[in-house]
């Protein structure tokens, strides 16, 4: 990497833009950089970072503030930088985050950091997004922010401190330079597994533990296993094996003595039960026998019944024809009546009888089908009346469209006459509007210098005014100079006048005079009442330098107001305020009414254009509407003289009627009802044949059946219900007689009827006292078998539980040990963790480099040492620094070291960690490197030494900035720096050697 150029801005301490060109100051290799306290050479380096990275180093980051205070209102601050990076030359251009103030009312707002990355040899998009630029820039340099601040602004104090610091803090350092991230990762990854493993094996003990409960619990006692939990569970096992065979040898004995109580019960139960059969059954016959006689009544009345039925049916069936004929004549009356109305249906009815002849059939098919005909021939007519009608609605749409037309073209006549006039009108329009338009800048030049000459008018009285203050300060305060100075002079000689008697003050006896060397002191002057000491003339002195300051401050105060008064005379403020109000107001107005034209431009632009095309579209349109209007007439025409055809066939069509369709609807009618006539007096006959044949049938068949008359053929017949219950009492009775008999006649019956009768109820007592052992019995047993099912089940699931953890406990005990080793404690005699262990390595490689550039600046006596031994009291090891001395050959302390050994050394760490930070980061080449302060504390002899290895950096093709306060370096670097200190701000002055 090297530095081309840099340019700051409103940044820090430099209210200005001060401009640093790397290129010419690194010309010889090694530049100085230089200046007074606070003027801002920190400030430099802390531009090129910021450039880079976005961030500055260290603490002042912290503070987020890096806008300068002396900048003028409004200002931006910001970075640029030209820089060569991974051979890409390239310019950054950086503004941090600050506050401005707002544009309109009072307080601040937040701007935010911008940033542009381009590449100045053309290759590459230019990147404009923060991230991305900070992704690019760490790719090209290879390090992060911390490690470039490290080995890039190599900060002498920090690595005074890292040559001093105890482990951690030293490994802090080492740790944001190398990255350490995997190796963390892997003791991490470590500590996790043996939390992990701890965690499954607590699990697994919890699990035996578990398991042993759950044994207790199914065991029925309290937990508490033996030392061998497994022995113990066996043994719960074996006893409750035991109690399992006991428990059902006594089950067995109980269910035989239940069976046999069992026995004899169910023989009781069956001989009570036989005994009580055989009574039932000879109750029942007996029963029987006594009912013989109202059976027979029932038989007889059920007999008279049946037959009586089917004459019963018939005499409904008749009576049901004959009421059919009388509804249908009475239909038939309706009918005929509504015929009778009209006289086509009175001609009908005069022509038939009753009852209905054949001939009576052939008028009325003659007469329905002459109707029908007729009806047929109107449906036809009727269809052309609704043509009528749609032509109808045709000629009155065309009319209504045809008056449409008249008026659209009426008004298109009359906006065709006014639009030359409105077109004239709006080019005129615009043309005043593009004028406005195109006079807009010169009339806001005007304004904006009338504004400011007002602004400067009103400025001037201001200075003017301030300028007399600043005069009448400066002549107060010449004047009071004059008499401090005038004071002091009269001091001086007052003091030499009386030089004598001060001197004479420090006479002593025998001691010699300093102005005469005489031991004697025989009339020494004598103090007068006006002495004047020498505290008295400093006194004088800093009070006449304090008010020639003063002086000065207020003549450069009168200055910078002649300055400004002239720059505000050269403004035009010079002028009467009342004019430069007058002509302000009118530029303004005068832009004000330009601007409102202005505004209106693409409106009447787009007006113009709409009545140009408007223009175009109304001989189109009236065109159309006149072809329109010729075709709506044809077609009106033509729709008329249909309509006026139809209309006279549909006259002639409706005779005496209303209207064909009143017509139609008549003869329609007719036709309906003398169908309906004729369908009714063909069901009014046929039913009368049917009704008269049914009463012959009814009487023949009560006769057939042995009934005097039909009446008591049908008082013989009974409901449905009664002939039911008949039934199922005769039946019942002849069932309860069967059965009876089976019952007496079976052999078990027999053999038992002549006993005395049994009570099973001593048996039953027998049988509960045994099945109530037996119950218990079975508890017993079926406790015993599930205590020890879940005793086998449970003890398996120890075994393999305790199996299971042995193996567990030694991967733990392995894992733990591994990973306390790796975390730098329990076996790890040396009490460094992986990280430290890659750390001191890093540490190690930077002491190696570091050795040789120290042993040149000593002269060869010191050299760095690496130890890797654990601190004291069990502090991790791996990252001691130590000092040999070669003129003792003794290890000590670099805290041992005086100011200047202790600038060498750091100076070389420095440099030798840049080395190594280089290398890690791919070998890049560092060209531009800056060294901040320390070499005041160097002899002649050190600083020789630390010039020649400087030397040998710069000859290496590296561009090394030193920056410090010591007068000698300013002798020896022709090339120089020098930041500058102002009341207005920073600046810097080049001097190229």
């Amino acid at each position: 990497m090297r530095l081309h150029n840099l340019e700051i801005s409103a940044f820090g301490p430099f209210g200005d833009t001060a401009t640093v060109d790397f290129d010419a100051l690194g010309a010889d290799g090694l530049f100085l950089l230089h200046g007074q306290t606070g003027a801002g050479k920190t400030t430099i380096l802390d531009a090129v970072a910021f450039a880079l990275y976005g961030t500055v180093p260290g603490a002042r980051q912290q503070g987020k503030r890096l806008l300068s205070d002396h900048a003028a209102a409004g200002s931006v601050p910001k970075v640029v930088l030209e820089a060569t990076i991974g051979g890409r030359r390239l310019r950054l251009t950086r503004s941090p985050e600050y506050e401005r103030a707002k544009l309109r009312g009072t307080g601040t707002t937040k701007e935010n950091a911008k940033a542009t990355l381009a590449w100045l040899d053309g290759q590459g998009q230019n990147l404009a997004r923060l991230d991305e630029i900070g992704e690019e820039i760490g790719r090209l340099l290879g390090m992060s922010a911390d490690q470039f601040f490290q080995v890039v602004l190599l900060p002498q104090g920090e690595f005074a401190r890292f040559l001093r610091a105890d482990t951690d803090e030293r490994g802090d350092l080492l740790e944001r330079l190398f990255d350490t991230t995997r190796f963390g990762t892997v003791e991490d990854w470590f500590a996790e597994r043996r939390r992990e493993s701890a965690a499954k094996l607590e699990s697994g003990r919890k699990s035996v533990d578990l398991m042993l409960a759950r044994v207790s619990t199914a065991a029925g006692i309290e937990a508490g296993a033996d030392a061998d939990p497994l022995a113990w569970a066996h043994k719960l096992r074996a006893d409750a094996e035991e109690a399992r065979d006991t428990a059902t040898a006594e089950l067995v004995a109980a269910r035989a003595a239940a069976a046999a109580a069992s026995s004899a019960l169910t023989e009781a139960t069956r001989i009570r039960g036989l005994q009580l059969r055989a009574a039932k059954a000879a109750a029942e016959l007996r029963a029987h026998a006594e009912g013989a006689g109202a059976r027979a009544l029932q038989g007889e009345e059920l007999a008279r019944s049946v037959r009586a039925a089917p004459i019963a049916e018939i005499r409904v069936e008749a009576a049901a024809a004959a009421e059919t004929v009388a509804r249908e004549m009475k239909l038939i009356d309706a009918l005929a009546e509504g015929l009778r109305e009209l006289d086509e249906g009175r001609a009908l009815l005069a022509r038939l009888s009753w009852p209905e002849a054949d001939e009576d059939r052939d008028v009325m098919a003659a007469t329905i089908r002459g109707w029908t005909d007729e009806v047929a021939r109107l449906d036809d007519l009727i269809a052309e009346s609704l043509v009528a009608d749609a032509l109808q609605e045709t000629v009155d749409r065309h009319g209504e469209r045809r008056r449409e037309l008249a008026a659209t073209t009426e008004e298109l006549e009359l906006r065709r006459t006014a639009l030359p006039e409105l077109l004239r009108g709006a080019e005129d329009e615009l043309a005043a509007a593009r004028q406005a338009s195109a006079s807009l800048p010169a009339l806001e030049k005007a304004r904006d210098r009338a504004a400011a000459a007002k602004a400067a008018a009103v400025a001037l009285a201001e200075h003017r005014q301030h300028r007399r203050d600043a005069a009448d300060r400066l002549l107060t305060a010449r004047s009071r100079h004059q008499d401090a100075r005038g004071e002091l002079l009269d001091l001086r000689e007052r003091r030499l006048a009386g030089m004598a008697a001060e001197l004479a003050s420090g006479l002593v006896d025998g001691e010699p005079c300093v102005v005469c060397g005489s031991a004697q002191h025989p009339n020494p002057a004598e103090p007068s009442e006006a002495l004047v000491t020498r505290a008295d003339e400093d006194a004088a002195r800093v009070a006449e330098h304090r008010l020639a300051e003063a002086a000065d401050a207020a003549a450069d105060r009168l200055a910078t107001i002649d300055r400004a008064i002239e720059v505000l005379v050269e403004r035009g403020g010079d002028r009467d305020l009342d004019l430069l109000e007058t002509e302000l107001a009118a530029a303004t107005g005068a832009h004000a009414e330009a601007e409102a034209l202005a505004v209106c431009e693409p409106e009447r632009a787009g007006r113009l254009s709409g009545l140009r095309v408007e223009e175009e579209g109304l001989q189109e349109r009236s065109r159309e509407a006149a072809a329109e209007l010729a075709t709506l007439d044809e077609r009106i025409a033509g729709a008329v003289h249909q309509l006026n055809a139809i209309r006279t066939r549909l006259a002639e069509a409706s005779g005496g009627d209303e209207s064909p369709r009143t017509r139609r609807d008549r003869l329609d009618a007719l036709a309906a009802a003398a169908s309906r006539l004729r369908d009714l007096r063909a069901q009014a006959g046929a039913a009368q044949e049917t009704a008269e044949a049914l009463s012959a049938k009814v009487v023949r068949s009560a006769t057939e059946a042995g009934f005097d008359s039909v009446d008591e053929a049908v008082a013989a017949t009974k409901d449905e219900s009664r002939v039911r219950a008949i039934e199922a009492a005769l039946a019942q009775a002849r069932d309860q007689q069967v059965r009876a008999e089976s019952v007496l006649a079976e052999p078990e019956v027999a053999a038992v009827a002549g006993l005395d009768p049994v009570d099973p109820s001593v048996d039953q007592a027998e049988v509960e006292s045994a099945n109530a052992v037996v119950n218990s019995a079975i508890a017993v047993a079926s406790e015993a078998d599930r205590r020890l099912a879940d005793l086998e089940r449970l003890v398996g699931q120890l075994a393999k539980e305790v199996s299971a953890l042995a193996p567990m406990q030694e991967r733990h005990a392995e894992l733990a040990g591994l990973a306390e080793v790796i975390a730098g404690r329990g076996q790890n005699a040396r009490k460094m963790s992986l990280r430290s262990y890659v750390l001191a390595a890093r540490l190690e490689e930077v002491a190696i480099a570091a050795s040789t550039r120290l042993r040149r600046m000593s002269g060869g006596r010191y050299e760095f040492v690496h130890a890797d031994g654990a601190g004291p009291r069990g502090k991790r090891g791996g990252l001691g620094l130590d000092i040999r001395d070669d003129y003792t050959g003794v290890v000590r302390s670099a805290k041992t070291l005086s100011g200047g050994e202790s600038f060498l050394a750091s100076l070389s760490l420095a440099l030798g960690l840049a080395d190594v930070v280089a290398a890690e980061s791919g070998g890049l080449v560092l060209d531009t490197m800056f060294i901040d302060e320390g070499f005041g504390t160097l002899d002649a002899e050190a600083l020789e030494s630390v010039m020649g290895v400087l030397d040998e950096l710069r000859a290496g093709g590296r561009v090394v900035g030193i920056v410090s306060h010591v007068d000698e370096m300013r002798q020896r670097i022709p090339s120089r720096l020098h930041v500058i200190r102002g009341r207005a701000g920073s600046s810097v002055e080049v001097v190229a050697g």
